[in-house]
């Protein structure tokens, strides 16, 4: 018997093979598309050709042959949010309110393996496109929806504002007694579609057993809601502590971001071990057995007389000297990164978390996009094709997954379907 290594085969991508039809928009529904061209299928981006395709190709600022510009200045230009989200897919024209457009997409569907889709709850049904509409000419598929309050919440719009606002996490951040705070990251746009992904690839592992498709409804307030349920905020509340302190955690101390000479530093360092090597770091071991500081209650009880200690020395050093002392003491400490600098982390960049965005005709562009952040120890998985232009690839899908001839696609392009 001959023992064949990994490294005597070709890696191939995890999902190499697959044909998922993206009925996204905007972000949530793109990004989990992104994840799942990154990890190997084979992505198609249908758009309408009448509203000009993806809402996020209108998005400032664009890059074209003068580089960055707020607005268009070039047939080639491409919004950088288009070039992050777009990446290994391929975009074909389609009028889905048309019912020739309708049949079109649903002789896709029948050589597909997964749809995913975003509409508000019930449009893709209107469309024509819904999930029993696919299942009657493909009972294995894979049908994705990801909407604001799932596939049996009504109509309503939903944008990431709203769902932060819904879900209580912008009562979770900044200072207490002051206003609610939205985080700059749209989380609700960013967290459904990881549910989505985890729902889409777990049933696809139960269809590889049994054969049987289903709906995957992933909710974006439920998955915002749910995560903001794993810290025990109702907890804290029927106790009396505070539920936003800014930078600081009452429970914790030393803990928080502090001043340095260019900037600020992180700092956790409650456990006594932790807490030692901070007194230490700060040339004040005698603190060790201050009783004060002495246990990890005491210091959480003179929290605020701890934490201006702190300040007072991290102030006085730059930023990398004051990690530095603090790291070289095993306390976790880090350098408080503006977003463009922690973008370009070495670390990061090696691993293929961030990358370099390209544009399809221009190359590259400095600017930096979301990688595939997961690490295999045998596949391939990377995000390495440029976004395609609007209905780029059209005719060569139509023909390729749909199997139209040549004389039906011209057809369909005379009507004004594709």
């Amino acid at each position: 018997m001959t023992d064949t290594s990994q490294s005597d085969r070709t890696p191939s991508r995890p999902l190499a093979g697959t044909v998922v039809l993206d009925l996204t928009t905007a972000l949530s529904g793109p990004y989990a598309t992104l994840l799942l061209g990154g990890l190997g299928a084979t992505v198609v981006k249908v758009e309408n050709p009448a509203t000009g395709g993806d809402s996020a190709r209108t998005n400032s600022p664009y890059y074209g042959p003068n580089g960055l510009s707020a607005a268009r200045t070039s047939e080639t230009d491409m919004s950088v949010s288009m070039m992050g989200r777009g990446r290994n897919k391929k975009s074909i024209t389609m009028n889905l309110k048309d019912a020739r457009g309708r049949a079109t997409f649903l002789r896709l569907a029948r050589n597909a393996d997964i749809v995913v889709e975003n509409y508000a709850a019930g449009t893709a049904d209107r469309l024509g496109v819904g999930y029993e509409d696919v299942r009657a000419v493909n009972p294995s598929v894979i049908y994705t929806s990801i909407s604001g309050f799932g596939a049996g919440g009504g109509t309503a719009k939903a944008m990431d504002s709203i769902i932060q606002a819904l879900s209580g996490v912008m009562y979770t951040a900044g200072e207490p007694g002051t206003d609610p705070v939205r985080f700059g990251l749209p989380v609700g746009d960013l967290l459904a579609p990881l549910y989505a992904v985890i729902g889409t690839l777990a049933a696809k592992l139960q269809r590889d057993q049994d054969g049987v498709g289903q709906h995957v409804d992933v909710s974006m307030l439920g998955a915002l809601t749910s995560l903001l349920s794993t810290e025990p905020f109702d907890a804290l509340a029927q106790v009396g502590m505070p539920l936003r302190s800014g930078n600081a955690v009452p429970r914790l101390a030393p803990f928080g971001i502090f001043p340095a000479k260019d900037g600020q530093i992180a700092l956790c360092g409650p456990t006594d071990t932790f807490a030692r090597g901070v007194f230490r770091a700060m040339g004040r071991p005698e603190l060790i057995d201050d009783e004060r500081f002495a246990t990890r209650d005491q210091r959480v009880r003179h929290a605020t007389e701890l934490h201006e200690m702190v300040g007072a020395w991290s102030q006085g050093r730059p930023r990398a000297e004051a990690v530095a002392a603090l790291t070289g003491q095993g306390v976790p400490a880090a350098e408080v990164l503006e977003p463009a600098d922690a973008l370009r982390n070495p670390d990061v960049l090696r691993r293929e978390e961030v990358v370099e965005l390209g544009h399809p005709q221009h190359g590259s562009t400095g600017l930096m996009g979301p990688g595939v952040p997961i690490r295999f120890s045998y596949a391939d998985v990377r995000l390495d094709q440029p976004a395609p232009h609007l209905g780029e690839h059209t005719e060569e899908l139509l023909a390729e997954i749909g199997g139209l001839s040549a004389q039906e696609i011209a057809a369909r392009r005379r009507e004004g379907v594709v």
